[in-house]
């Protein structure tokens, strides 16, 4: 393990920050686990960038394949770090939420490896379709292939609505393909085909066979382990709560059955219990009685009747 040389990390300083105004005790345990590993192998990596790359070459040629577990984890310097971490504290908020801790550490363990596998593929097929030998060459490094497929994950459980890129609103479901030529278009150096594999490997769960794979294969493990098929949902006061995994009497149905996620996100959008967790970490931090749990929000009582009262409202 080296250590990387001292110096002031910027980039660092600020994702550290953006982590403490978020409040620890408002990321779920394998967002902040993620945020922590990363941190941890920019500060001390296991290998150099060089050793740690992703390239056809290096991978195919001679076989090294570990570099499919040690690329999405490191990165070229701060500024790099705090962008891949800034972006996945925020996606990791809303997914593991509504996915629940284990199977999104399932999620973020099987992207991580199958995203270097489509890379890899890709720069093989332009390799050889182009007969450009330089693209077996090329490595990449860093964690935001995983990101553009949690962002597919992501779109696909919020469609609906616009985001904003370079000043243009682009509607939520072509969001990623919209951003993927935005960052290429300003930073020409970043790994176009990285980034693509990993919108092809959110497709793969979101529209593909991929999530029914994954579902067979956990229900394998689970089966072979005991496991009760219970999902449990962690808040900073512990589990609130839990889903049956197998509704229909068998394993592998995550999420066909329809779930009220109203239960432990007391209705409100994602944006608005984003606004309380922040204002939970910032104004209420030493009041732990009367702050409302980050992620099992609880309404106060007029809150409850003013939302019921609406809620009547819109039956009418």
């Amino acid at each position: 393990m080296q250590r990387r040389s001292r110096g002031i990390n910027t980039g660092l300083i600020l994702l550290l920050s953006q982590i403490f105004h978020v409040g620890i005790n408002n990321i779920p345990p394998v967002t902040l686990a993620t945020l922590a590993l990363n941190i941890w192998l920019f500060l001390s990596p296991l290998k150099p960038l060089h050793s740690s790359c992703l390239s056809v070459e290096r991978c195919y040629q001679y076989k090294d394949w570990q570099r499919l577990l040690l690329s999405p984890l490191h990165h070229a310097d701060d500024w790099h770090l705090y962008f891949n971490m800034a972006s996945m504290l925020w996606k990791g908020i809303n997914l593991e939420r509504r996915l629940g801790s284990r199977w999104f550490a399932y999620v973020i363990t099987t992207f991580s490896l199958l995203t270097g596998v489509v890379y890899l593929l890709l720069q093989f097929a332009l390799a050889e379709c182009m007969d450009q030998p330089e693209f077996r060459r090329n490595c990449a490094v860093g964690f935001s292939g995983v990101l553009f497929a949690l962002k597919v994950l992501n779109n696909y459980y919020c469609p609906g609505g616009f985001v904003n890129v370079l000043g243009f609103p682009v509607p939520n479901r072509f969001a990623c393909w919209a951003e993927l030529v935005a960052i290429h278009l300003l930073s020409p150096g970043t790994s176009f085909a990285g980034h693509l594999a990993g919108i092809l490997v959110g497709l793969m769960y979101t529209q593909g066979p991929l999530k029914k794979i994954m579902e067979a294969c956990a229900g394998i493990f689970a089966s072979n382990i005991g496991y009760s098929g219970q999902q449990y949902y962690f808040n900073s006061s512990g589990h609130s709560g839990y889903e049956n995994h197998y509704p229909y009497g068998r394993p592998g149905y995550y999420e066909e059955a329809p779930r009220n996620y109203d239960v432990y996100t007391a209705g409100l959008s994602e944006e608005e219990q984003l606004e309380r967790a922040l204002r939970a970490s910032l104004w209420d931090r030493g009041n732990t009685r009367n702050s409302p749990p980050p992620y099992g929000f609880r309404l106060s009582p007029e809150e409850e009747m003013r939302r019921q009262r609406l809620h009547r409202f819109d039956g009418q």
